[in-house]
Order: C-alpha cells, then sequence, then structure tokens
C-alpha cells in the first residue's frame, strides 16, 4: 500500500501523467476547432500542450529515467520503449511543424490571415509532405503515449497499490 517515500512519488507522478492528457484533448480540441488559425490561436493551442507535455516530460526526465535501470524488468522495458516511440513521434512531427510555421510567418499568415492564399501556392515546397509529417508524428505520440500510460499506470497498480 502507500506509505513510502517511494510509493508517495509515484502517486504524484501518475496523477500529473493522468492530468497531462486533459491538456492534449483541449489543445487539440481548441486548434482543430478555430479557423482562421491565428498567432493568438496558436499561442493558446500551445500553452495546453506545453502544459501537457510538462506534465508527462518533467516525472519522466527526474523519476522515471533515473530509476528505469534499478527495475530492469519486461514491464519497464516495455513502458520506456513505448514512451521513446511516442517522443520520436513527437519529434518526426516537429520536423514539420517547423517548416509550416517558417511559411506561415513569412508570408504573415497569422497576423494578416488571407482565406485566398493557399498554403500549397506560398512557396513551401512540399507543404503537403511537412502538413503529413504533423499529422503523423501527432497521431503516433498519441497512440504511443496511450500505451506507455497504460503500462505506467499498470506497473503503478501492481508496485504501489496491489502489493
Amino acid at each position: 500500500m502507500l506509505g513510502s517515500t517511494e510509493s508517495l512519488i509515484a502517486t504524484v507522478v501518475a496523477i500529473a501523467v493522468t492530468l497531462s492528457f486533459p491538456f492534449f484533448l483541449y489543445g487539440a480540441y481548441y486548434i482543430i476547432e478555430t479557423d482562421p488559425v491565428t498567432w493568438d490561436v496558436l499561442m493558446h493551442h500551445l500553452k495546453f500542450i506545453g502544459t501537457g507535455l510538462a506534465l508527462t516530460t518533467i516525472p519522466m526526465v527526474v523519476w522515471m529515467i533515473p530509476r528505469l535501470l534499478d527495475q530492469f524488468d519486461g514491464a519497464a522495458l516495455v513502458h520506456a520503449f513505448l514512451g521513446l516511440q511516442a517522443y520520436a513521434m513527437l519529434a518526426f512531427a516537429g520536423t514539420g511543424i517547423v517548416r509550416i510555421l517558417r511559411a506561415k510567418r513569412e508570408h504573415d499568415l497569422y497576423h494578416d490571415y488571407d482565406e485566398d492564399v493557399l498554403l500549397d501556392e506560398i512557396g513551401a515546397e512540399n507543404f503537403d509532405h511537412w502538413r503529413s509529417r504533423l499529422r503523423i508524428g501527432v497521431f503516433g505520440y498519441v497512440f504511443f503515449w496511450l500505451l506507455a500510460y497504460a503500462v505506467g499506470i499498470l506497473r503503478y497498480l501492481t508496485q504501489y497499490v496491489l502489493s
């Protein structure tokens, strides 16, 4: 049962990571439902996504990674592998968003939105390719994040609650 310092920290980590998901959901909902995507809309979206990432990444870097080698069992390795895949997909998405941000900023489409300007026409090569990378990366991040989360919660339950 809960009581030791380690189990208390594990509980705080589980809560923090669990709380990140509503931030991801709202950030995704907001950017999908808001048109046009102005700079203010993008910044509002990124506040929620950034908060979700912080709630996941800080516990991972501060508590999970340093303990990984001490817990070299199958579930820990699966959890770490899935988490690593999630962050790899996030990096993949980042390669697309950087090009999209640059092109939209160069043409001032965040501040002076023009519905008649098609993103493919603003001179950005392979714009559909970069959008695809962003979408695939975001979908992949969420997919692997959910899998890693499920394994992490199962590990938490078996190690700290049901033991």
